[in-house]
């Protein structure tokens, strides 16, 4: 899990840039762009996962539909709720904080980083 955790701390050293004032980031620029590097930190777990798993670098998913179903058959066998938990990162992290730019508020990107966190820690 080496290049997920670089990428998620790469994503937290990105969102101490951006400026704080009144418990809101105020620069969208730099919440955005820890947003996107902390969801690629989930999705290279999944995929040092499934490269332990005896997947080749050419087997691996290309899309969200893709982690789903990889999800599914290779992970969810041993935790059911890891399933859940991706989905809510790509809303999280990728759709609203990455996409969107609607996280703004410190405690919601926080919350989002530590669930991230917990993902990567138990898929390694």
């Amino acid at each position: 899990m080496k290049e997920a955790l670089r990428y998620f701390e790469n994503a937290r050293e990105i969102l101490k840039s951006a400026p704080v004032e009144d418990d809101a980031y105020t620069d969208e620029k730099y919440v955005r762009e820890a947003c996107g590097t902390a969801y690629l930190a989930v999705l290279k777990a999944i995929d040092e996962y499934l490269l332990t798993k005896g997947l080749s670098k050419k087997e691996l998913p290309k899309s969200v539909d893709g982690y789903r179903k990889a999800l599914q058959k290779h992970l969810a066998v041993h935790n059911g709720k890891l399933t859940r938990e991706f989905e809510r990162l790509y809303e999280e992290l990728h759709i609203a904080g990455y996409y969107r730019g609607l996280l703004g508020h410190v405690d919601t990107v926080k919350a989002a980083f530590k669930s991230a966190k917990v993902f990567i820690e138990k898929i390694k």
